[in-house]
């Protein structure tokens, strides 16, 4: 077979320049409300660069000068426009840097000026793509410019979203930018009101330049009105009319010499000054999170929470994040009041670049763990991609990770170590999130292990060491080969439902921690894993060798031949488990207890069951009736149990001895219920009768 030597050839790689505007437009950005961010943020940007040539002496402002960006929405028009007084271009620059995609302004900038300027301070743009977001909303795009340049020309560029442009001179006289955007029909929702202001919130409520939004139509027919206004004044006048007496109009005479010095001294553009003096910007251009956390107080920390995330509920307490190396990070965290248990899987964590919102949530930089809490960190690092929206991957990612999981940890040991009543106070809320953290990651378990705390059924909050340290040598058991090396955790899951067990165990010294939430089913299988020297043990699964006693072992041996046959029979249960022991406390004539890996099987198969499939069946329930030989009850059964008169008596009372356990450890269903109540009614009547 033969063959053919191939030529070496090099070149360039083509671009179809008839195709890269329908891909940006259609594939860069996922969402079409990023035009308003991108756009902005080019005037954002243009306002900084002049600043910054401003105070390296090579550009000249005017004292005191006032700098905006504009959003002026024309509805009649069908515009948007986007208006700056910022660095403006040249028309070399507008060829360089609209006419070639992909070409960065910015980027452009920050190399020039690399040895005068703190190199990306506050510039966002990166990839030279921003403008042409645009075309996502607009049939059409014009930038009308004029450069800061001493002698610049202004120019107009016009484009209807495909290759061809058309430039010309412009009659612009003020430096800046004015983009306008003629939106195309599938876009006009961006003209009404609340959803181009709730698209600036949300992308730009914290850039560092003001940003107002106007309505031009409704400041035309305001301006309208105000000049047809003046027009009936001034006939009412010339007719002699009362309109202008303060008498008669309810004038005061101090609104009067207002008047008359406002007519002094041009009363119309004086009203027109004032009016947009009194206008106020949509952002704060001043975030919290940029102030030193020396410099801020409660109050502030709790307004900026409201404002942010609409949460009328103060938050618990709060983590200011202020990095500067090896990373620019900043940013608050917030630990929110939950409502209840797992209110939200995810809370809020909003990540901005250079005071511009990126995107919630973003799980490279946000550990998955704390996205429970709500917050805000911005990091100018950040490597984005090219649509801004999400983030390069690489170890930088990581390391900012990293030391977010490492302040968190550092704050609530903070909190522990100096503030325990607050921390105990907390941790009802807070519990899930710890408990979720540590099971998530192991450096973050690692740094809190130490300071998890568990709420006993006394109400003390106790570490796991303070434990074992008090109830250890009364929780051991002794008499289980397997677990003797352990130390116990006794547990409840519901402090109503265990009443009874909690009762016997508090008698005897013992108290027991509330484990309720949903995730510590899984945190104590965790625990038990990475100290493999203690147990866990809920108070209704086991029976403690301080809660028997030793004197009554004859009568248990003498009582258990009879008993497991007697109740076997009444209950028509021959597979029921069933044990007799002797018991300390003797007014208790049964307990029901449940084995720690039954139910712990059972649950996770309730959780995690999937399309209905009924998954109990894989995992038996391992139910035992425990009867008291010392209970004078249950030794009255096995006398009854021998007169032929007696059966059905016997029978009724097993049955209600059965349930009165049963109902200390579980609800018992509306059938049992109604039959509980039935014998109850029975068992009345009979004691009436005999009395």
């Amino acid at each position: 077979m033969g063959g053919f030597d191939m030529p070496e050839e090099k070149g360039n790689i083509s671009i179809n320049t008839e195709n890269i505007l329908p891909i940006i437009k259609k594939w860069l950005y996922s969402e079409k409300d990023i035009f308003v961010r991108e756009i902005v943020s080019n005037s954002n940007d243009a306002v900084i660069k002049l600043k910054k040539l401003a105070s390296i002496g090579e550009a000249e402002i005017g004292e005191g000068e006032k700098f905006y960006i504009r959003v002026i929405v024309n509805k009649d028009k069908k515009t948007i426009q986007v208006v700056d007084n910022g660095i403006g271009m040249t028309g070399d620059e507008v060829k360089k840097y609209i006419n070639q995609i992909a070409f960065s302004g910015a980027v452009d900038f920050l190399e020039k000026y690399k040895d005068k300027t703190d190199e990306g301070s506050q510039i966002i743009g990166h990839f030279g793509l921003g403008f042409y977001s645009a075309f996502m909303v607009s049939e059409k795009v014009s930038i009308d410019t004029l450069s800061w340049q001493k002698g610049a020309e202004a120019v107009k560029w016009t484009s209807s979203g495909g290759t061809e442009f058309e430039m010309e001179e412009s009659d612009r006289s003020e430096r800046g930018t004015t983009v306008t955007m003629y939106l195309s029909d599938d876009a006009l929702e961006f003209l009404d009101d609340y959803k181009i202001k709730e698209t600036l919130e949300k992308y730009c409520f914290f850039m560092p330049v003001e940003i107002y939004l106007e309505d031009a139509c409704k400041k035309k027919e305001d301006k309208k009105e105000s000049g047809e206004d003046k027009e009936a004044k001034a006939d009412t006048a010339e007719k002699g009319g009362e309109v202008g007496t303060p008498e008669k109009a309810g004038e005061s005479e101090e609104t009067k010499d207002k008047g008359e010095n406002a007519e002094k001294g041009g009363g119309a553009e004086k009203s027109e000054e004032a009016s947009e003096a009194a206008e106020k910007p949509i952002n704060d251009t001043h975030p919290l999170w940029l102030k030193n956390p020396r410099d801020c107080t409660d109050e502030e920390y709790k307004e900026f929470y409201k404002k942010v995330f609409h949460d009328f509920n103060d938050p618990l307490f709060w983590i200011h994040l202020n990095m500067d190396y090896p990373f620019n990070l900043k940013g608050i965290l917030y630990f929110p009041k939950l409502k209840h248990e797992f209110e939200t899987i995810e809370g809020q964590i909003k990540l901005y670049y250079n005071q511009v919102f990126v995107a919630d949530n973003i799980k490279e930089v946000i550990p998955e763990f704390l996205m429970l809490l709500k917050g805000a960190i911005d990091c100018p690092d950040l490597p984005l991609n090219v649509s801004r929206s999400f983030l390069q991957n690489d170890g930088y990612v990581s390391k900012i990770s990293s030391h977010i999981t490492k302040k968190v940890a550092d704050k609530l040991t903070s909190l522990f170590e100096n503030e325990r009543e607050n921390y105990n106070k907390y941790w009802d809320d807070i519990n899930p999130f710890v408990k979720y953290g540590c099971i998530r990651e192991e450096k973050f378990y690692d740094r809190v292990k130490d300071i998890v705390i568990f709420k006993t059924t006394n109400g003390e909050y106790v570490t796991q060491k303070d434990y074992i340290e008090k109830y250890g040598d009364k929780t051991r058991e002794k008499n289980n080969d397997k677990d003797k090396e352990k130390d116990r955790i006794f547990y409840v899951t519901d402090e109503n439902q265990q009443s009874q067990y909690i009762r016997i165990f508090k008698e005897y010294g013992i108290d027991a921690v509330i484990l309720s939430t949903l995730i510590d089913n899984h945190f104590i299988q965790f625990l038990e894993m990475k100290e493999n020297k203690i147990k866990f043990t809920r108070i209704d699964s086991d029976l403690s060798d301080s809660l028997k006693s030793e004197d009554g072992a004859d009568k248990k041996t003498e009582l258990s031949k009879d008993l497991e046959k007697i109740f076997k029979e009444a209950l028509e249960n021959d597979k029921l488990k069933i044990n007799i022991e002797a018991l300390k406390k003797d007014s208790i004539p049964a307990m029901i207890l449940l084995s720690e890996y039954s139910r712990r099987m059972q649950e996770m198969s309730r959780m995690y069951g999937m399309n209905g499939m009924n998954m109990n069946g894989m995992f038996p329930d391992e139910q035992t009736l425990v009867l008291n030989s010392n209970n004078p009850l249950i030794q009255s059964v096995v006398k009854m149990a021998g007169s032929e008169d007696k059966k059905e008596d016997v029978k009724l009372i097993c049955r209600h001895v059965y349930d009165l356990a049963m109902m200390s450890h579980k609800q018992l269903s509306p059938d049992e219920m109604t039959k509980f109540i039935e014998r109850s009614n029975m068992l009345l009547s009979k004691l009436a009768e005999n009395a």
